[in-house]
């Protein structure tokens, strides 16, 4: 017997941005199809339509592809499936797994509020009618009596008493279908072997099996995975921050670092944390590693995560996910000679960056444009007795290097060389010279800065402190 093969899907309603949670829950469904050698697919359950747009399908769709969850085949539109949910609702009405309730808005209001009071589910008086009637009715499905039980892969087993499920209505009155419904025909038609999802759904899980039972159906292996909460332990919020996957790339995370970060939240192999390649997750993923727990979102994992992965990805690549991080720092296009200069730079940016903003706020000194502002803090450097003077001696010997010459290496051994024949502290030509080639931003080692800034670079702003009126000593 050949065992069929595994297929997954994500099926978000298009009712907003693509959630963290949603995205985690694609993920693992993603790596659990490619582990297994299957198929994952997406499908958009565009069934309400007051609340569905295209501009959030759009927003979904965009999410995954910038997170780097990559569906199999097409898209799948719940909406166009609408008469497939409604024959399955009429083959269920034949076979008397389901019924015509004919009760009206008051009456159901009543039977609901008898329900609740004998805490007992609900139950139509139309249930056993057999007599069709002419007046508008919905199509319920009829919850047969005994015990419903599940083998969960992240739950364990799970056993419901079917006296607490209620008629769940299959076709409203105006003959659409619902949500219960159209997932079990939709999972079914597009042969989903696993459902994997948030266990906000696990109860729907049992009435989803009488649906599948009663449809005479495979029921799907099922998988409910815990949410996410908040720093605090609560259900996650807007007041826990950042919510959707495109604001996380808008404040700099890298969707591979976002993507490790997100597999780590409730999924564990041994002890690893870093995962860099598609394959490495791909080949160790299984069902069995998620936590039955629900995870907590931590910040600063997220951020540690993400700065490894910084680390790890080539510079030109790197380059390209910063540039609309380094224009909004230098407030317009990169010139062809601030782009070298910042691809140039790049192994010195990365070590002090968790972020793609962090490492363009890092890279603020090179973009710089003559003459600096320098004021405050920053200037006082500038003030102190004989800075201005070092600062002349400093550029006739920074002259001297030609071409190569002009390296971190030899610009080191400079400098060291002009505080011992000085007899100065480092901090006596330390502090002015990077005062006057930053302006006070953010910077690396100063033998770094001038390699970094080059030669024409350096002497320029060298000068225009030179000339200025930094000269004046402190009051």
């Amino acid at each position: 017997m050949t065992t069929p093969k595994v297929i997954t899907r994500f099926a978000p309603s298009p009712t907003g941005f693509l959630h963290i949670g949603g995205a985690r829950t694609a993920l693992f469904n993603y790596y659990f199809a490619k582990h297994m050698g299957g198929e994952f697919h997406l499908r958009i359950e565009d069934t309400d339509k007051a609340r569905s747009t295209e501009e959030a399908t759009q927003a979904i769709i965009d999410g995954l592809d910038w997170l780097g969850v990559h569906y199999d085949g097409e898209i799948v539109y719940q909406s166009k499936n609408a008469q497939a949910h409604i024959d399955a609702a009429h083959a269920l009405l034949e076979r008397g797994a389901a019924y015509r309730c004919y009760a009206t808005a008051e009456e159901l209001e009543t039977l609901r509020e008898k329900a609740r009071e004998g805490d007992t589910a609900f139950r139509s008086p139309y249930r056993d009618n057999t007599d069709e009637l002419d007046k508008p009715y919905t199509i319920r499905f009829r919850v047969p009596e005994g015990e419903t039980k599940i083998s969960d892969n992240v739950q364990g087993d799970i056993t419901w008493d079917n006296k607490n499920f209620d008629d769940l209505v299959l076709l409203r009155a105006d003959g659409s279908p619902t949500y219960m419904l159209a997932v079990v025909v939709d999972d079914h038609n597009m042969g989903v072997t696993h459902v994997v999802r948030g266990d906000d759904h696990l109860i729907n899980a049992g009435r989803q099996t009488l649906i599948y039972q009663a449809l005479r159906w495979d029921v799907p292996e099922w998988a409910h995975v815990p949410l996410i909460h908040g720093p605090d332990g609560k259900k996650l919020s807007k007041r826990h921050g950042a919510l959707g996957a495109e604001a996380y790339r808008d404040m700099g995370y890298l969707p591979g670092g976002l993507r490790n970060y997100l597999l780590k939240l409730g999924w564990a192999h041994g002890d690893e944390e870093l995962f860099f390649e598609d394959a490495q997750i791909a080949e160790v993923f299984t069902l069995q590693g998620i936590n039955s727990a629900p995870a907590r979102l931590d910040f600063d994992k997220m951020d540690f995560i993400n700065g490894q992965h910084i680390l790890k990805e080539p510079n030109d690549s790197l380059f390209t996910q910063a540039l609309p991080f380094l224009e909004h720092v230098n407030a317009g296009p990169l010139s062809d000679t601030l782009s070298a200069r910042i691809l140039a730079a790049m192994d010195t940016l990365k070590p002090r960056a968790k972020t793609l903003k962090e490492l363009a706020e890092q890279a603020h000194y090179l973009m710089l444009k003559r003459p600096l502002e320098i004021a405050g803090k920053a200037a006082k450097p500038l003030r102190k007795d004989d800075a201005i003077a070092h600062l002349t001696a400093l550029t006739l010997r920074l002259k001297s290097l030609e071409g190569p010459q002009w390296n971190e290496e030899n610009i080191q051994s400079l400098l060291k060389a002009y505080v011992s024949d000085n007899d100065v502290g480092f901090g006596k030509i330390g502090q002015p010279v990077r005062a006057a080639l930053t302006g006070g931003a953010p910077s690396p080692d100063l033998s770094w800065v001038l390699a970094l800034l080059g030669k024409d670079e350096v002497l320029g702003r060298l000068s225009d402190v030179i000339e200025s009126d930094f000269g004046k000593k402190e009051d």
